[in-house]
């Protein structure tokens, strides 16, 4: 399935540096991560200029590539190419506290995710038999149904405990064995018998029950992370593999059940008694602030910080008002506002965009629609802030919450079932309604303003035949002689290429600048009459990133016939082992009947060179 991407995961492995500038890959739902060594070879705008990709982040010491929700295929791929093993480590890299404490826990949280989504939709479907009295309470069905839910709550220690230990790199192994300590049916007897357990007659267990929590094994296996490298580094190679595993139950075990463990409890104590007091005086605020600033959280990976506390939440409660309600408010609004520009915009790379992102977002996957749409735009993404934020202060004022964990799109409404009641499923309806309605109506009236330019524009530009001449002096040659297939092919358009004598780029009709490249190597143009014209200059250069090339004007630029636009070093580009040909394609050659060169040979960018007809 992933070998449509082989080329594309090459691409992005080499625009970060090759596959030694990698220390760790791994990928979330629509990005890939990699940790690098050198942060100053990754080429920025070669990445975001690579098809598939819709931006680049560097954030929290992870180097980010937005794909999309088929990153997992991608991956695959990019596995192929990177040998992280036996990268060089990166060094001397400082981090703030700050940074630290979110690498960590995003780390830790983001692998159980899957686990803890398919676990709360097992939980929406068995309420929603309940509901519809499929089922009933005392029917082994339920006992069944609620057992595969339960079982990834139950022994979630065990799965932190495997995902921390990965994170310190230390053994998960005996990590998820240490966890079983703690979760055995032999200290749950003990806990149920109420009697004073003392170990050696010594040292005094403190009765605690850590089925379904977290704070307890983080302290645990953060704490074993040392003990076993100690361990490791004291111990004789030929005997560690016994000695090793034995004194960390033995140390661990101990620990766990008399310090670590009470400890943690206790500070899930104080956590679910913030939770109360918070449900109880403040219900908004959390659903507010992460309905309204959820997509800043996310551009920073602050998210990855905040997430968590909902798991924690429904850990400690058994449902989560701190995260669910307004995560979901966002990536609602989000999709709308993605929406209405798909239906306000006349740009069709954009409306494409705009409509597929806002679908995956309506998923809850909104990073396609936020780099891809809002942002670039920003007035989507204001309205979708506004909408978001609306919408969580319903959701925090009647105090809705979910009872799992799962995905944050429409079918996450599902997750509001519980309780023998249907009131926080309704309320939850109503919290997206007003997402939609506050986000999709802000994003429709400032398209008037923002849109404004752009769709007068349009309606007004009727396509007319055009005489096109030629932007350089030179020679004129067929597109088929250009040593480039995508040119030479014309799958990008019809037109002509030039061999130049001279460095001077100018502009070939009457029109405006519709884009210049970051790398200044391409310009593209259209005419008062409708006609999109690409000019290249030279193969491959957008490798040489500018160098060689000064631009003369500005994106939106009013221009006229033979104006300049670009200054280019003709001999620096061919001493650096570049092609100087140029191609000039008319992108919108299907708008066309006819696109015929009139003239071939040398110019001077003073005749007609090329005719075309509508």
């Amino acid at each position: 399935m992933s070998k449509k991407y082989q080329s594309l995961a090459r691409d992005i492995v080499k625009k970060l540096g090759g596959k030694t500038n990698i220390t760790e890959a791994y990928h979330c739902q629509t990005r890939l991560r990699f940790k690098l060594v050198d942060e100053t070879k990754v080429d920025v705008e070669g990445l975001e200029d690579l098809d598939g990709v819709t931006k680049y982040i560097f954030n929290a010491g992870v180097h980010q590539v937005v794909i999309g929700t088929h990153v997992k295929d991608i991956f695959e791929e990019v596995e192929k190419n990177v040998d992280t093993a036996s990268s060089v480590e990166p060094g001397g890299e400082k981090k703030g506290l700050m940074t630290t404490i979110i690498e960590f826990v995003a780390g830790t949280f983001q692998p159980v995710i899957p686990a803890l989504s398919g676990a709360g939709m097992v939980k929406a479907v068995l309420a929603l038999l309940m509901v519809f009295n499929v089922i009933s309470a005392d029917s082994q069905t339920y006992y069944l149904l609620n057992m595969f839910a339960d079982g990834v709550f139950y022994f979630l220690p065990m799965i932190l405990a495997f995902t921390v230990a990965q994170k310190l790199r230390s053994n998960p192994i005996l990590a998820v064995s240490v966890a079983a300590i703690m979760l055995h049916p032999s200290w749950g007897a003990l806990v149920t018998a109420g009697d004073p357990v003392q170990f050696f007659d010594i040292i005094p267990f403190t009765l605690a029950t850590y089925t379904g929590s977290v704070i307890p094994i983080l302290l645990v296996i953060f704490v074993q992370s040392y003990v076993e490298k100690f361990l490791n580094r004291i111990i004789p190679k030929s005997v560690e593999l016994v000695f090793v595993p034995m004194l960390t139950f033995l140390v661990m075990g101990t620990l766990a059940l008399a310090v670590l463990g009470p400890i943690g409890t206790v500070l899930g104590g104080y956590l679910a008694s913030f939770f109360t007091f918070l449900s109880v005086n403040a219900s908004w605020v959390p659903a507010v602030l992460i309905g309204g600033f959820f997509p800043i959280m996310v551009m920073f990976g602050l998210h990855n910080g905040v997430a968590p506390l909902g798991v924690m939440q429904m850990a400690e409660l058994g449902y989560d008002s701190i995260f669910g309600p307004g995560c979901v408010c966002s990536n609602i609004a989000q999709a709308t506002a993605s929406a209405v520009v798909a239906f306000r915009t006349k740009d069709k790379k954009l409306k494409q965009l705009a409509t597929s992102g806002s679908i995956t977002a309506y998923m809850g996957i909104t990073e396609p629609t936020l780099y891809g749409v809002n942002l670039p735009k920003k007035y989507p993404l204001v309205a979708a802030m506004i909408g978001g934020g609306a919408g969580g202060l319903f959701a925090g004022l009647t105090n809705t919450h979910r009872f799992a964990t799962g995905s944050s799109g429409i079918p996450a409404i599902l997750l509001y079932i519980g309780d023998d009641t249907m009131r926080l499923f309704w309320n939850i309806v109503i919290a997206l309604i007003i997402s939609m309605v506050v986000s999709g109506g802000l994003t429709y009236i400032l398209s008037f303003k923002f849109e404004k330019e752009e769709i007068s524009e349009i309606k007004e530009l009727i396509l007319e035949d055009t005489r096109v001449i030629s932007p350089m002096k030179g020679k004129i040659i067929p597109l088929s002689e250009v040593h480039d297939e995508a040119f030479a092919s014309e799958a990008l358009g019809k037109g002509f290429a030039i061999e130049p004598v001279e460095g001077q780029v100018v502009a070939p009709f009457d029109g405006k600048i519709a884009a210049i490249f970051p790398t200044k190597h391409a310009i593209g143009l259209v005419s008062d009459t409708g006609v999109e014209i690409l000019i290249h200059v030279g193969l491959n250069t957008v490798e040489l990133k500018g160098q060689y090339f000064e631009v003369l004007v500005n994106a939106d630029d009013k221009v006229k016939k033979g104006q300049p636009l670009l200054e280019v070093d003709l001999k620096s580009i061919q001493a650096a082992g570049y092609e100087t040909q140029v191609p000039v394609v008319v992108t919108n050659s299907p708008q066309y009947s006819s696109i015929e060169t009139i003239t071939q040979g040398p110019t001077d960018c003073q005749e007609d060179i090329l005719a075309v007809k509508v």
